[in-house]
Parts: C-alpha cells; sequence; structure tokens
C-alpha cells in the first residue's frame, strides 16, 4: 500500500513538471516598442516625458463641469448595458465559487423502504437511510486548471464591465461636448444673421437715397437668407444629439441642461505614459488577455484527462437489511471505495480535444496581440487630432482677428463711398463666419481628442 502510494506521488510530481500546474504568464513574444507614434506637447512645448498616465487618472478629475459629472453618474447608475455588466460579473463570481467547492466531497441522503411479501403473507419491511460521499482526487491539476480558467473568466468579465464604463463616460462626455459645440456654433450663425441683416437693411437704404444697384442688394439678401436657413440645421442637430445622450442615459427624449463651450477646463498637460500602461490599464486588451489565460488553463485540463483519474467513494446508512437477512433494530453499515480510472482508447476525442484547446489559445493570443496593436494605433491618432487641433486653433484666432477687422474696413468703406464694393463686404462676412465656426470645430476636436485619449488608454474607473 505504502509502494502504492509512493509512485502515485512520484508520478504526480513528474507531471507536474512538465507543466500541468503552472500557472499562466504574459507571452513575451510581444514587441511594443515604439507602440506610440507621437507624444503629448504643452502649447507646442517640448515632449512630456513623465511616466504618469491620463489612464489612470480618475474620470472626475479630468471632466470637471459640473453639469457634465452629473450626466455620467446618472448614466453609470441607469445605463442597461452597465447594468447588464455587472450582472455577468455576478455569473462569473457564481461559477467561481462552485469551482472552488469541487476540491471538497459530494453528499447525498437517499432513504428508501420496500415491503415484501411471499403468497399474501406476512410483510416484510425494509429500510435503508444512506449518506453516501463521492470525493474526486486532484491528481493532475483538473480542478486546479478548472478553478485558474474560471478565475480568468471572472477577471475577463470585470473588465468587460470596466471597459462598457469606460465607453460609457466617453460617450456622454463627446456628446455633451458636441452639444456645447453645436450652441456656441449657433450662437455664431445667431450673431452673424444679425449681421448680415444689418448690411442687407444698410444696402436697401442705399439703393432708396445713393442709388445702389439693384444686384448688391439682392446679393445682401441671399446672404442673409443664407445664413438664415442655416439656423434651423444647427438647431435640428442640437435636438438629435439631445435625444442620443438620453437614450444613453436611459431617460426620454428631453432638454440637457449644460454649460458653454469658452468654460470648459480640460487637461492641458499630460502624458500616455509608457506602453505597458495599457496593457495595465485598458480593459478591453486586458480582458483579451484573461481569455488567453482561460484558454492556457483549458489546455492544461485537456492533457490532464490523458492521466489516470482517482476517486474515492463511500456511504454509511442505518439499515434492517443485513444483505443475508432482515434484523431489527436496525444497524449501521458502512463502505469505502476508491478506483483509478486510466484513459487508453477514447476514439481520439482526448486527441482532438487537446489539439482544439491548443488551436484556441493561439486564437486568443493573437486577439490579445491584436488589441495592443489597435491600442497603440488609437492613442496616437488622439495624439495627432489634440496636436493639430491646438495648432489650427492657435492660428484661426489671428485669421478671425483679422477678418474681424476686414469687416468693420469693408462696410466703413462701402458706407463712405457710393462706388464702394458690395462684395467685399459680403465676402468679409461670410469668410469671418467661416472661419469662426471651424475655430469652434477645431476647440472641440481639441476636446473630442482629450476625451478619445482618456478612452484610448484605459480610462480611470474611479
Amino acid at each position: 500500500m505504502k509502494r502504492s502510494i509512493l509512485i502515485i506521488l512520484t508520478g504526480t510530481l513528474l507531471f507536474s513538471s512538465c507543466g500541468i500546474y503552472k500557472k499562466y504568464e504574459r507571452p513575451e513574444n510581444i514587441n511594443t516598442t515604439g507602440l506610440f507614434r507621437d507624444t503629448a506637447t504643452i502649447d507646442g512645448a517640448l515632449p512630456v516625458t513623465d511616466t504618469s498616465s491620463l489612464g489612470s487618472t480618475p474620470w472626475r478629475e479630468i471632466f470637471t463641469d459640473p453639469y457634465l459629472r452629473q450626466l455620467i453618474d446618472s448614466a453609470l447608475v441607469n445605463n442597461t448595458d452597465m447594468l447588464s455588466a455587472a450582472q455577468s460579473v455576478i455569473q462569473a463570481k457564481t461559477m467561481l465559487s462552485t469551482a472552488k467547492l469541487a476540491y471538497f466531497p459530494r453528499f447525498t441522503f437517499a432513504p428508501t423502504g420496500t415491503l415484501r411479501s411471499w403468497d399474501f403473507g406476512k410483510a416484510s419491511q425494509i429500510y435503508s437511510l444512506p449518506v453516501e460521499a463521492s470525493w474526486s482526487i486532484d491528481l493532475f491539476g483538473s480542478l486546479t486548471n478548472a478553478k485558474r480558467a474560471q478565475k480568468a473568466l471572472l477577471l475577463q468579465t470585470q473588465d468587460y464591465q470596466r471597459a462598457v464604463q469606460c465607453g460609457i463616460i466617453s460617450g456622454v462626455a463627446n456628446m455633451y461636448y458636441t452639444l456645447l459645440m453645436l450652441d456656441k456654433q449657433l450662437e455664431i450663425t445667431k450673431s452673424t444673421e444679425q449681421l448680415t441683416k444689418k448690411t442687407y437693411d444698410m444696402m436697401v437704404q442705399q439703393k432708396q437715397y445713393a442709388g445702389t444697384d439693384e444686384s448688391a442688394v439682392m446679393s445682401a439678401k441671399a446672404n442673409y437668407y443664407s445664413v438664415l436657413a442655416s439656423i434651423p440645421e444647427i438647431e435640428r442637430q442640437i435636438r438629435e444629439v439631445e435625444n442620443s445622450l438620453s437614450l444613453l442615459l436611459c431617460e426620454a427624449p428631453r432638454h440637457i441642461q449644460r454649460g458653454k463651450l469658452e468654460e470648459q477646463e480640460l487637461p492641458s498637460k499630460f502624458s500616455v505614459g509608457i506602453p505597458v500602461d495599457i496593457l495595465a490599464n485598458r480593459p478591453d486588451v486586458h480582458a483579451k488577455e484573461m481569455a488567453l489565460a482561460n484558454c492556457y488553463y483549458n489546455v492544461n485540463i485537456a492533457r490532464a484527462a490523458f492521466y489516470p483519474r482517482l476517486s474515492i467513494s463511500g456511504s454509511a446508512a442505518w439499515t434492517n437489511n443485513s444483505g443475508g437477512g432482515i434484523v431489527n433494530p436496525g444497524k449501521i453499515l458502512s463502505t469505502a471505495v476508491a478506483g483509478l480510472t486510466q484513459p487508453i482508447f477514447y476514439n481520439g476525442q482526448l486527441t482532438s480535444a487537446l489539439k482544439v484547446a491548443k488551436s484556441q489559445q493561439e486564437q486568443a493570443f493573437l486577439a490579445w496581440k491584436q488589441s495592443v496593436l489597435n491600442a497603440g494605433s488609437e492613442v496616437s491618432n488622439a495624439l495627432a487630432l489634440y496636436q493639430s487641433s491646438q495648432k489650427r486653433s492657435l492660428l484661426e484666432q489671428t485669421q478671425i482677428e483679422s477678418l474681424e477687422r476686414n469687416v468693420e474696413v469693408a462696410e466703413k468703406m462701402f458706407k463712405m463711398s457710393l462706388n464702394g464694393n458690395y462684395l467685399n463686404v459680403i465676402s468679409a462676412q461670410q469668410a469671418l463666419l467661416r472661419a469662426q465656426l471651424s475655430k469652434v470645430a477645431d476647440d472641440f476636436n481639441k476636446m473630442q481628442a482629450v476625451v478619445n485619449l482618456y478612452y484610448a488608454l484605459g480610462g480611470g474607473d474611479k
């Protein structure tokens, strides 16, 4: 008996060295050097090189607008995707608890009773009140790997929950800033509408008292109505964004209370950190890695299926059936059985299961590798958008100042001279409107770049 136990223990140690009990380790055959093409800059200064990452900053420190914070809080509480993700985490936790309990014996209670009579004679009563137990010994890591696989699955669902949360925060912020951009565009357009109406009225008076030709009046009128016609389109876009944001909040379409574009304060000093931060912070990337870990443990489970399985079962029953007759009162009958099962020929099922598990592991590795590359690309895109929008906004501010002066000069010259060129006035107003709207769009793009960078780096979840 001692010799058998020694053989089993020796075999266990031998096979454990083959990797069946080895924990998952992140693959090293993926190069993240140069994952980011760009670095964050501050107002044209040198690139930021500190290791703090926007992805590890809590969202409340990034989005400071009180209206926006209230909207994000509401979305995180009420959004159905968020609630569904929370239920997935609960399910994964339950499955992990079940996997941990697999180490313990299973107990069943199955009482039976029998009445037996021969040729309508006196009936004999046979009863049994058994408690049965069965216990699978984890010789080759089947239970251990199953537990570890389930733990990886739990981490994956938690990562999914974080990814949903990060997506909701980014979505609410993007829609909110879109509303602020449209509000500013509407404000500028209405101001330009008043300016073009003033020009139109001025040319009507010039026609009446100074003989300005009909063409100048009609051109000014067309310019005025062109600006006027753009207002309903902006108002329609505002309503649609409000409806979309209300849907994200799981509310009926309503007006969204908000601040102003020029009041927003977003981080202007930030760094993306180093590439490994993506692996640590970005939930969808980490979820892919946990899927890889789950497949790794499934391969170990498939390997363990080739080795013997040791099970112990036993029962203890209060019964009056002694096997050879009936005794009263009953006595306790106990049994214990140990069984060792070694697979020999399973029609190729074990080999096929191992091949499939290895193939799934390779697929999971490729998916994780691609997610790392995607994350790096998204970070680079967000940084490029931030830098280009920042530069454009600074240049457009100078352009707007020049165009505002140009409008003043063109109007003054038209008023002072009967031969003044009305086209200069109209062209100056149109150019100013385009430049103002373009600057608002670039200011919004700058905000959107910060939101995209927050998302691309994983987003602070506090």
